[in-house]
């Protein structure tokens, strides 16, 4: 059989989004019914989606508030979904943040809050802490995004300037019991890191913010750096007794994700090597590193013999220099491609399981062995590309760009360097 290295990588893909689809993780993960209510709440990309899973499980009543991002709803019975702006928030999220916190007021020791998050939480759910305004937020989170910080360090910043993150939403909910099922975007799989934590305590400070904001010049609002300042904004610390009563589960992360990718490779007949779930850095750097593991693979058969799949996670940064329109998968394929240099035989794939790469409705992109030849037939010039930051345009150019629409989950970046 003739493999199809295109179809392929997009059935890796297909497979390591499904792997974290709500349906599949959710249900094992429910607690058992409380002698009280039940109350759910949640925010983030996949949060509908993950309602949705719990609604059809749960064996007993229950109500709740759960918000996305636009396009990321799905139908529930019970309880309510609100669409928000993701990445920069709006007015929408703003008002769902605080309707969320004023659910959980009043509850006792015999109800359970069971609370669903996942990556994009952080945009959706802009509480500005004392002093700030909702325009402060989207200032804050247009210059971060911007900034070249990874998600842990922007997520130390956002927390000390938030009303409802860094474990305050959990502490508004005591004394009930507190179940968080998370599903996690970000390296390393920290509970803190995932929508910033809002049910989990923090153990970063206001001073470790502000030395962020200082290290990546970083602008800041004058009442956002007074309440860094000042440490106005400190979040829930660990040992804070209002937290004795949370339990958290991960219950989908990359790893998982990139396990269903390789055994779709392995069933193939190309062998899979899982590089690492967490992979961080300058995207266009990690694409020159990736080019060089697959010129020793093409050359050596170092560390593998092709056919094989390089695959990896994580999440990289863009520092955005250029007048492009960002996006952290295309710039590493971009990276990549260039690297590469029209080697043969070599094919890859990357994108964020949630459908956006960036600011773009666009999930990523493929690269092929002719992308650069393609490229300058087309009047491209992929360096300058490059330069301006623009691989969306490079890739949409071309016709490569992937496309999938809302996934309703979210584990990250994957990205496939397929060698035959």
């Amino acid at each position: 059989m003739t493999l199809d290295p295109r179809a392929l990588l997009r059935k890796m893909f297909a497979a390591a989004v499904n792997a974290a689809q709500p349906e599949h993780c959710v249900p094992r993960f429910l607690p058992q019914p409380p002698r009280g209510r039940t109350l759910v709440i949640g925010a983030g990309k996949a949060s509908a989606a993950m309602a949705r899973a719990l609604e059809r499980h749960w064996p007993g009543a229950l109500s709740g508030l759960v918000v996305t991002r636009y396009g990321y709803a799905v139908p529930c019975e019970r309880i309510e979904i609100v669409e928000a702006a993701h990445p920069v928030p709006d007015a929408a999220g703003l008002a769902a943040a605080q309707r969320m916190l004023e659910l959980v007021t009043g509850l006792t020791a015999d109800d359970l809050v069971i609370c669903l998050i996942s990556g994009g939480g952080s945009s959706l759910l802009p509480l500005p802490g004392e002093g700030l305004t909702l325009e402060d937020k989207q200032a804050i989170n247009r210059a971060l995004l911007k900034s070249g910080a990874t998600i842990s360090e922007m997520n130390c910043v956002r927390r000390h300037l938030s009303a409802i993150k860094g474990g305050r939403l959990a502490a508004a909910c005591h004394p009930a019991r507190v179940v968080n099922l998370l599903i996690s975007d970000v390296p390393g799989d920290n509970p803190l890191d995932i929508a910033s934590g809002p049910t989990v305590a923090d153990p970063t400070t206001c001073a470790d913010a502000l030395a962020l904001v200082r290290r990546y010049a970083i602008e800041l609002p004058p009442a956002a750096r007074r309440l860094l300042e000042s440490g106005a904004g400190e979040s829930i610390k660990p040992g804070d007794a209002r937290l004795a009563g949370v339990r958290t589960e991960l219950i989908a992360t990359p790893q998982m994700a990139l396990q269903a990718a390789a055994r779709e490779a392995a069933l193939a007949g190309v062998t899979p090597m899982i590089l690492g779930d967490s992979l961080e850095g300058e995207a266009r750097e990690l694409g020159r590193m990736m080019a060089g593991i697959a010129q020793q693979v093409a050359r050596h058969q170092q560390p593998l013999h092709p056919p094989c799949v390089l695959l990896s996670g994580g999440e990289t940064t863009v520092t955005v220099r250029g007048q492009g329109r960002g996006g952290r998968n295309v710039e590493f394929l971009l990276a990549l491609a260039i690297a590469l240099a029209g080697q043969p035989s070599t094919w890859a794939l990357a994108g964020d399981t949630d459908g956006v790469d960036g600011l773009e409705e666009i999930a990523g992109a493929l690269l092929t062995p002719d992308t650069l030849e393609r490229a300058w037939a087309a009047g491209l010039n992929p360096r300058e590309r490059l330069d301006d930051n623009d691989g969306h345009g490079f890739f949409d150019a071309l016709g490569d760009s992937l496309i999938t629409g809302p996934t309703l989950t979210n584990v990250n970046d994957f990205r496939a360097v397929l060698i035959l």
